[in-house]
């Protein structure tokens, strides 16, 4: 460890909080929300996760407009859930941990017959999955949907959230405006790179207006939709310098992939067809026995397999990046933080070993046991974990 490279185990600033280390848990659909309500058993995974090691934890997914949601449980900002979020940001605090909520709209990704809302987008669109059809945004929707996000940052700093992550990735509503593949837009927020980075930027300027720096603001923006004519990496070095003058935000954390044109590839290693049609109802199962691995696709996992794109957009901004994809013990973690990037964020490796970034502290050659089957995806209906554990699995908190 050269002078230079700071030691993965070391606090570090984020924005207007520092964190007790430089890891921080991704974002991954908990499945443990009840009628939009934090539960016990919600409070009781991101404790896990503080206990375990990590610097901050990041609550998935917090909608900023119930027709945003994935799906109805989902927690969306209003008045009934703030009692809820309030006792999770205070245990996770107890436990020496800091507490991220990931807020954004899903868009085209939404679920409508879940939501008895429609799904918005910035065109219309067919959802394979849901079997529906998402309507084409208006500009008065465009308006909601950007204060919402701004109300969302302050409600966050209300129940005691120490930063936020607007999400702008997997073709969600914001990464859909991005891509070219769904956005066949004619207005100002169609066509040029320029339109169609239109609401993200006027998103993280509102969020910053609405907050200052009372709480960090990171984002999770796409590099590569997985799919022809989507957007790309080229373009997301401008988006991230955009973000950057704007001064919207603390951070970026790159990804990639399309929840709706392509969800595996963000995960490499196994699509787990079978599992999948096992939980699903019909006629969603049918289709996935059918057509399933034209949609579910594997692509063969690699240890940080999301650095050789993200490395790009590190040469391109001066702003504080989290490496996210493939990050599985100390060597990866140095890795990261020699190629420059400030954090890490770390997702199926720590539903397999909660305490994995404690264990990594003690003994540096400890290596993760997640095998990246992508089995832990299936488990989302009924609480997210991995399905090979020795942990207990959580309780059922659908409704």
């Amino acid at each position: 460890m050269t002078k230079e490279t700071p030691d993965v185990f070391t606090p570090a600033k984020l924005g207007p909080i520092t964190l007790r280390n430089r890891t921080i848990k991704a974002a991954t659909y908990e499945g443990l929300t009840k009628r939009g309500q934090v539960t016990d058993a919600l409070i009781d995974f991101h404790v896990r996760h503080a206990r375990g090691g990590v610097g901050m934890t990041t609550v998935a997914y917090c909608a900023v407009a119930p027709e945003g949601r994935t799906d109805r449980r989902q927690i969306y900002w209003r008045d009934e859930a703030m009692p809820g979020l309030r006792r999770l940001t205070d245990a996770v605090h107890a436990e020496g941990a800091a507490v991220q909520a990931q807020i954004g709209h899903a868009g085209p990704v939404a679920n409508p017959k879940s939501n008895k809302l429609p799904a918005l987008a910035p065109s219309r669109h067919f959802h394979l999955t849901t079997q529906t059809v998402a309507k084409a945004v208006t500009h008065a929707d465009i308006a909601r949907v950007v204060d919402a996000h701004a109300y969302a940052g302050k409600m966050a700093i209300e129940a005691g959230f120490d930063s936020i992550e607007i999400h702008m990735g997997h073709n969600y509503l914001t990464s859909s405006f991005l891509s070219p593949k769904v956005n066949h837009r004619k207005d100002e927020y169609g066509g040029s790179l320029e339109n169609r980075a239109r609401l993200a930027r006027d998103i993280g300027r509102a969020v910053r207006d609405a907050v200052g720096d009372r709480i960090a603001i990171t984002a999770k923006l796409n590099m590569d939709d997985g799919v022809p004519g989507g957007f790309w990496v080229d373009e997301a070095i401008q988006v991230a310098r955009w973000l950057e003058a704007d001064g919207s935000v603390d951070a970026l954390q790159m990804t990639a992939g399309s929840s709706l044109l392509n969800p595996m590839y963000l995960f490499k290693g196994d699509a787990p067809l079978h599992e999948f049609a096992a939980v699903m109802k019909q006629p969603t199962k049918l289709g996935i026995k059918l057509i399933g691995k034209h949609f579910l696709k594997s692509y063969p996992y690699q240890d940080l397999y999301l650095l050789k794109d993200a490395r790009q957009i590190r040469a391109a901004v001066k702003l504080p990046m989290i490496l996210l994809g493939g990050v599985t013990d100390r060597a990866g973690m140095d890795t990261a933080m020699a190629e420059g990037f400030e954090f890490v964020a770390m997702a199926r490796a720590l539903l397999r070993e909660p305490d994995l970034i404690n264990r990594i502290k003690d003994e540096p050659a400890t290596e993760s046991l997640c095998i990246h089957c992508n089995k832990c995806m299936t488990a989302i209906y009924g609480g997210t974990h991995c399905v090979l554990s020795t942990e207990p699995a959580w309780g059922s908190a659908s409704a």
